[in-house]
């Protein structure tokens, strides 16, 4: 028996005196990348084995501004409808969430109207 491959990803979230995220750094074991890299916010969701419930970290800095938040958000609905499909083969609600996601970048003005 193999031992199992493991990856470490760390987070290093840099507080004001208010303790609101002025930096976020991040980095994982298995990066191509040396060292830490900048980010302006992130989305963590992690599914609590014993209670069945859903622990989230959810941060951004003073810097980002609406547009990229716009943008982040759009991008992130986007590629949870992806995981959402390929983890279940439901093509229905993953085309419906699609549907919302191509609605909120319109709605944003993130990408363009069809």
């Amino acid at each position: 028996m193999s031992e199992q491959k493991k990856s470490v990803i760390s987070v290093e979230i840099g507080l004001d005196e208010n303790n609101v995220p002025e930096t976020i750094h991040w980095q994982a074991s298995d990066n191509s990348k040396e060292g830490l890299q900048a980010c302006k916010a992130m989305l963590l969701a992690l599914f609590d084995k014993e209670h069945l419930d859903t622990i989230k970290i959810d941060l951004w800095t003073k810097e980002m501004q609406i547009m990229e938040m716009d943008r982040f958000f759009y991008q992130s609905l986007r590629a949870m409808a992806d995981t959402y499909f390929k983890a279940t083969q439901n093509r229905e609600m993953a085309v419906q969430m699609q549907q919302f996601v191509q609605y909120f970048g319109e709605k944003t003005g993130t990408i363009k109207p069809e």
